[in-house]
């Protein structure tokens, strides 16, 4: 990014290396402090208009309101109130207010600083941490000292909010193996080291996901826009075993940041000179509103794209697109992808159990395993998340059915988390839309080498959510089994497009439904695998979905897998 800073409706991005401040009075002096005010004044005059009004006094301009506001500020760095003679401060009290509201409006938005190296010393991450955190101490200090002299009075209570930016993110290029036909994407910097504050509140214009991932007949590159060094990033994960280079337009550099949650972030060592297994393009302005994906045969990339909309402002969109990828890679290589989660139970009489769930959105996988770590908090030494969404499965090279994961945090509903869980891993998560309907988290989950780690199965269980059942049913044979695991169905909670009743092939629409043929031959081989090895296959009725939700049977299916898979009981309760 060439500029010193960017504005986009709530987003701001300062760039470090273009423009630093180390005072207050640069920090005033500067254009990117004017296109503040800019922006906070015509939000004034919308949400609080008298106060606004009274600013203009003697019907000023705003350009001049600027300037007055700029200049009794900078007086106000060096002297007190009493030595100015200026029409603002003949009510401090309502120049005060103006300056809370201007503080609270610049919180409010998404602020993310840049800071590009061009090498690889231990000093370039210490000098992008402090030069972030001294952003930070100057924007609070300078607020306390304006407001502490319009008041008269020191404060009593100091709040140590985060006052300069959200997050910063240390930049770097790299030369990777790039093909001819991916030129356009060879000047883009790469995120090189991340830094957030949490926990980070984020409000994207959207909080639902609505599309539906579809393959395209040309590589979406062709269609790549713009200059790419000036509006563009890319973030390089590692998404299980693969490598995804995922760029963002920096119109949605939140979804970005989202990802150091997410996605184990890729070393230097692990994309210079790499080609990646997928690209990712996200906020394409093409005027469409497309999600598509695209396999280049010929350079072996899956590649996906997802156009600029207020739509897609939603990490859900970011996460989906780049499963999707994975999952199509995976696929190819020979790899089943579940859609569900699983987790490792280290019990105190020293068993491991590997539980592993499949089910869309809403089916009650979490809930159910919320329940069982409650219910069996005797019993169980502790617990490692393999995957949280998705995962895959595979036959390893001694023949025996084996697991791996896709992402090292969760993405997850809080209405789905039991009510303590979000506030135990509040310090370190970003929150997105708390206070909407299907407001999300994504929290650290598990470490890098777990999620790839080959994990033993030790029961695999559809998550039903639709039937009228309590506890759980174990198939006989696959036969029996794979019906139910193909068919997909859910009754839907509206977390997606889909409400009521509705079936998704393998209840996976992030590749799976796009490759049913393929898959379809993994089901077959993975299925007869799970039986030859006697892994217990079955489903959990969690009744999510039936009309009186007070009747849920969370607790039975935890109840019923607590007595199946931890105590070794063999009767199941189906009743």
């Amino acid at each position: 990014m060439k500029e010193s800073h960017y504005f986009h409706d709530d987003t701001v991005i300062l760039n470090y290396s273009k423009q630093y401040f180390r005072s207050a009075l640069e920090l005033l002096s500067s254009e990117g402090f004017r296109d503040f005010l800019g922006l906070y004044l015509p939000d004034l005059k919308e949400n609080h208009y008298q106060l606004y009004t009274w600013l203009h006094g003697r019907k000023k301009t705003d350009l001049e309101l600027e300037d007055e506001i700029i200049k009794v500020v900078k007086y106000l760095l060096v002297v007190e109130p009493s030595e100015i003679k200026d029409d603002l401060l003949e009510n401090r009290a309502d120049f005060l207010l103006a300056i809370e509201e201007a503080y609270n409006f610049w919180r409010k938005m998404q602020r993310v600083s840049f800071l590009y190296t061009h090498n690889e010393e231990g000093y370039q991450l210490q000098n992008f941490i402090e030069a972030d955190n001294n952003m930070n101490a100057l924007v609070l200090d300078l607020y306390r000292t304006i407001e502490e002299k319009l008041q008269g009075a020191p404060n009593k209570v100091y709040r140590q909010l985060h006052a300069g930016t959200n997050a910063s993110l240390l930049l770097q290029y790299y030369d990777w193996d790039t093909p001819e036909e991916y030129q356009k994407l060879a000047g883009i910097p790469f995120v090189n080291e991340a830094m957030i504050r949490t926990p980070l509140i984020l409000h994207p214009h959207s909080s639902k996901r609505t599309n539906v991932f579809k393959e395209t007949d040309h590589n979406p590159v062709d269609d790549f826009p713009g200059d790419p060094d000036e509006e563009w990033i890319c973030f390089p994960a590692k998404i299980g075993s693969l490598l995804i280079f995922a760029y963002f337009h920096r119109n949605y550099i939140s979804s970005c940041v989202g990802m150091a949650n997410l996605f184990e972030l890729a070393s230097p060592a692990d994309a210079k000179g790499k080609r990646p297994d997928a690209i990712e393009l996200f906020g394409v302005e093409d005027g469409t509103k497309d999600t598509t994906f695209f396999h280049d045969k010929k350079n072996n990339i899956w590649v996906g794209k997802v156009s600029a909309a207020p739509e897609i402002d939603y990490f859900g969109y970011t996460k989906k697109s780049l499963l999707t990828l994975h999952n199509l890679a995976m696929i190819e290589r020979g790899w089943l992808p579940i859609h569900g989660a699983m987790v490792n139970i280290y019990l105190k009489d020293g068993r491991k159990k590997g539980l592993m769930f499949m089910g869309d959105s809403g089916a009650g996988k979490s809930e159910t395993l919320e329940a069982l770590s409650t219910m069996a908090s005797d019993l169980i030494d502790h617990q490692e998340t393999v995957f949280d969404d998705m995962g895959s499965l595979h036959i390893d090279e001694n023949g025996r059915i084996r697991a791996q994961g896709t992402e090292i945090g969760a993405f997850v509903r809080l209405d789905d988390l039991d009510k303590g869980t979000a506030y135990r891993d509040m310090d370190r998560s970003i929150f997105f839309n708390p206070e909407k309907a299907n407001a999300r988290v994504v929290v650290p989950a598990s470490p890098y080498y777990v999620v790839t780690h080959d994990q033993e199965v030790d029961c695999f269980l559809y998550a039903n959510n639709y039937t009228d059942k309590r506890g759980m049913h174990l198939f006989s044979s696959r036969e029996e089994a794979e019906p139910v695991f193909i068919e997909g169905k859910r009754f839907a909670l509206g977390t997606t497009q889909e409400k009521g009743l509705s079936t998704t092939f393998f209840a996976n629409p992030f590749g799976p439904m796009q490759k049913q043929a393929e898959t379809k031959v993994l089901i077959d081989r993975i299925f007869d695998k799970l039986f030859e090895e006697n892994i217990p296959v079955g489903e959990i009725y969690t009744c999510l979905g039936l009309p009186n939700k007070g009747d849920h049977g969370i607790t039975k299916a935890a109840e019923a897998l607590m007595n199946f898979a931890i105590l070794g009981k063999a009767e199941e309760s189906d009743k």
